[in-house]
């Protein structure tokens, strides 16, 4: 059955890369001989080199999700317990219990140092400082200010006419009459100057023009025309074989793909078959009724044995326990007696016999006597 169903898809994947590879060999429209003749050959070579490199690349995959289950992710989640124990949660109890208390604590320590005293120096100190001073200025420093004001825009205005009349006009006169004039000639004699200059730029351009057709035409002819040529003779073959090794690539990785699904499966159901299986027919078949056979037969026996043996026990030592509270009650009134407001020993359930005297009775009537 395992050989039948391997078979099977073991030929699905043969079928499928068959059906994969005859595709490849119907020339398509627009396609010469030479496009299907270098496919057919690439095709196969890829494809021989890409399906160990897929196949690797799939175990690779599924042993990563595999450790990234078992591993990975409860390791992850053990180190983020450990990083909240660790770091967080001592922080958020370090913000929460100390200092929280504590800025509320230096808050109120600021209000009642700083806050308050500072808005008793401003009420009580600063603003009849700062009304006074406002006074000063107002009936003091303003009608001072404004004689030296007066006095300033005289000594300004005494300067502004001096500096016009000395500075200003001298200034004015000798840049109309002397430097207009002499900036007038120094502009035809730079105009003369830029238009040489533009004579001979002009000249150089003409020759660096022709130089440069020159060279561009003789580089044209001898390299970029051969080049040309060379490029559409060969240049296609490239192109094309660059392209189907592209085409073949993407292509055997398809194919590959198919053929390491099929392995994978052949694998799997050859574990299956071969142990996991056999495993599970052992377990179900002989573990199982053993198991029942052996709690039946020996397990339960044997837990009801021992739960009758410690009823047993437990009913054989309930006296024995009564006895040695007695005992210990009689030897803890011999040496300190039976205090005041205490309960005799018939009130905790055991009944004291008639005509039998305790040690507290035969006290009393030796001091009755």
């Amino acid at each position: 059955m395992l050989s039948a169903v391997s078979g099977s898809r073991a030929g699905r994947a043969g079928v499928c890369v068959g059906m994969d590879l005859g595709k490849s060999s119907v020339p398509v429209r627009g396609e010469g001989c030479l496009v299907v003749a270098i496919r057919i050959p690439v095709r196969i070579v890829v494809l021989v080199l890409v399906v160990p490199v897929r196949m690797v690349w799939d175990a690779l995959v599924v042993c990563g999700r595999f450790v990234g289950d078992t591993v990975l992710r409860p390791l992850g989640r053990g180190l983020l317990w450990v990083g909240r124990a660790v770091f967080v949660w001592p922080f958020v109890g370090l913000w929460r219990y100390v200092l929280v208390p504590s800025g509320r604590g230096a808050a109120w320590l600021g209000n009642v140092l700083v806050v308050l005293p500072s808005m008793a120096v401003h009420r009580y100190v600063l603003t009849p400082l700062g009304r006074a001073a406002v006074r000063v200025y107002a009936h003091v420093l303003t009608p001072v200010g404004r004689a030296f004001a007066a006095v300033g825009a005289g000594v300004w205005a005494g300067l502004v006419w001096l500096g016009r009349h000395g500075v200003v006009v001298p200034s004015a006169w000798v840049y109309r009459w002397i430097l207009t004039p002499l900036g007038h000639a120094a502009g035809w004699c730079g105009a003369g100057l830029a238009w040489c200059g533009r004579g001979l730029l002009w000249t150089l351009t003409v020759i660096v023009t022709g130089i440069g057709a020159a060279l561009y035409w003789t580089a044209r002819i001898l390299l970029v025309l051969p080049a040309l040529a060379v490029w559409r003779r060969a240049g296609r073959v490239l192109a094309v074989v660059a392209r189907e090794v592209g085409a073949a690539l993407g292509h055997a990785w398809r194919v590959a793909g198919r053929v390491s699904l099929a392995v994978g499966r052949f694998l799997a159901a050859f574990w299956r078959w071969t142990f996991v299986e056999p495993v599970r027919w052992v377990y179900r078949s002989v573990l199982t009724p053993v198991g029942h056979l052996v709690r039946d037969a020996v397990l339960r026996p044997a837990a009801e044995a021992g739960r009758r043996v410690g009823r047993v026990t437990r009913q054989a030592l309930g006296p024995v326990r009564v006895t040695v509270r007695q005992a210990r009650a009689d030897v803890r009134r011999v040496l300190f007696g039976v205090p005041k407001g205490s309960v005799s020993s018939g009130s905790r359930g055991v009944a004291p016999e008639r005509g039998v005297r305790n040690l507290s009775e035969g006290q009393d009537f030796l001091t009755k006597g």
